[in-house]
């Protein structure tokens, strides 16, 4: 026996953990059941447009399939170098528009990784310490929400009075865009409410010179 065949068999021996089935069970139901943590996290907290199940069943189902890509990578080290090779020309194309989105996959991996590996107790504890971070930051977001004037008016004369009107019914505005072409001034205004009132639209629709209002929410993406 040479020193390449020893240090080929005390290596594998070393990185060679053995499964069965209850290790097997184990791992995967505790991953489960932090999926199902992280779903119920993601839905509670979720302050986009449109809730997509699909893509939160998908956070549960990538926790578990994680899980038991590292099983297999830590049951065999030859296997490893294969899953290792054969994942790396795996390309996911899809776009993740929320950054929030992207937070809670990386989640579901981590914490398929660490339970794969019989990390529980570092699992269970780090999960519940995210969600309670996640719901405590969300929760703390939506005190006050900004909104985003967009109008439309015929000249300055127009903009100043809507100006003067504006400083008195909100709590406080800032312009972030201002678009002037012929017989046309558009502006974007971040306006902070009072109680949450909007009846001040419905009266600066109506004014003399306005050809458009529109207000919506903001969370900090815009695109015009």
């Amino acid at each position: 026996m040479t020193f390449s065949d020893i240090f080929k068999n005390s290596f594998l021996e070393a990185v060679a953990p053995s499964l069965n089935i209850f290790n097997i069970l184990l791992s995967m139901g505790i991953t489960f059941v932090l999926g199902m943590f992280i779903y119920l996290v993601y839905k509670k907290t979720f302050k986009g447009v449109l809730y997509s199940k699909s893509f939160n069943v998908s956070l549960v189902m990538i926790s578990m399939i994680t899980a038991l890509i590292i099983m297999a990578i830590s049951s065999n080290v030859i296997l490893s170098l294969g899953m290792v090779g054969a994942l790396s020309i795996v390309r996911f194309r899809t776009a993740i528009k929320d950054p929030i989105d992207l937070i809670f996959m990386f989640w579901a991996i981590s914490i398929g990784i660490v339970s794969g590996a019989g990390l529980y107790q570092l699992a269970i504890l780090g999960s519940i310490i995210i969600g309670i971070t996640m719901t405590v930051f969300t929760n703390l977001s939506t005190v006050e929400s900004p909104f985003l004037l967009v109008f439309n008016c015929e000249d300055g004369n127009v903009e100043d009075a809507i100006l003067s009107h504006l400083s008195k019914v909100v709590k406080k505005y800032q312009i972030k865009s201002k678009t002037v072409s012929r017989d046309n001034i558009e502006m974007t205004i971040e306006v902070r409410l009072k109680n949450q009132e909007t009846g001040f639209i419905n009266e600066l629709s109506q004014r003399d010179g306005v050809r458009s209002a529109v207000l919506v929410s903001y969370d900090g993406d815009y695109v015009s």
